[in-house]
């Protein structure tokens, strides 16, 4: 019997080192080799498709994206004249850009990649004793040079914006401030901070072809506050 508790422990522990071995394998050069392949240095992003209710979810989204990605390392077209110049063509949604080879987005723009986001969450819920205010977004980038998705992510940031008091009126009406308090701004740079976080870093940046190690969240993830 001792002998086969022996056994039985030095199987566990195998088994333990492999999932701890697998873990620290799943980093930023395993989840997305091609960025390190492709000489990445401008990135254009393109107006969002919008799959919720919230008619100003993109114009609100415009505004938080361009910081993490020049903090990343990465020369980004400004935003403002590239959706001004898409409306002069009539193109006010990211959705009527998705059947246009990448390549031409090289032409025009002179971009190494195209970032795509889809916003599927820009919602304020309500419950009978709360409520919570939930941004979430789907982020793919596209090599313009090959035509290859070379880094996406989803995420989902969900805020609790309850009272936290025993009467009911008090727990409604503080749900009620929370929630018209709780920005949506400021989830949408949280939600862009944590996905960009994951994207390995541009030549504007010194660690860049240098964080090929760290290791990377799962590309779809949703957090709770």
């Amino acid at each position: 019997m001792k002998a086969l508790n022996l056994v039985i422990a030095a199987l566990a522990l195998v088994l333990l080192q492999g999932c701890e071995s697998t873990a620290q394998q799943y980093t930023k050069r395993d989840a997305y080799p091609l960025m390190y392949e492709e000489n990445i240095r401008s990135i254009l992003v393109v107006p969002a498709v919008n799959h919720t209710t919230a008619a100003d979810a993109p114009v609100l989204y415009a505004t938080t994206v361009l910081p993490p990605l020049a903090e990343a390392g990465y020369y980004v077209m400004p935003v403002p004249v590239v959706e001004q110049l898409f409306q002069q063509q009539g193109i006010t949604d990211g959705s009527q850009l998705r059947d246009i080879p990448v390549s031409r987005f090289q032409t025009l723009f002179g971009a190494d990649a195209v970032l795509f986001v889809t916003i599927v969450r820009w919602d304020t819920s309500y419950y009978i004793t709360g409520g919570n205010v939930s941004v979430g977004l789907d982020f793919t980038l596209v090599s313009t040079t090959t035509s290859q998705t070379i880094w996406s992510q989803a995420r989902t940031l969900n805020v609790e914006t309850s009272g936290n008091s025993n009467d009911l009126l008090v727990n409604i009406i503080a749900t009620a401030l929370n929630t018209a308090l709780t920005k949506y701004i400021d989830l949408a740079r949280d939600v862009n901070g944590g996905a960009i976080h994951q994207l390995p870093v541009g030549p504007y940046h010194p660690q860049h072809k240098l964080d090929g190690a760290e290791p990377v969240s799962p590309a779809g993830l949703e957090i709770d506050r």
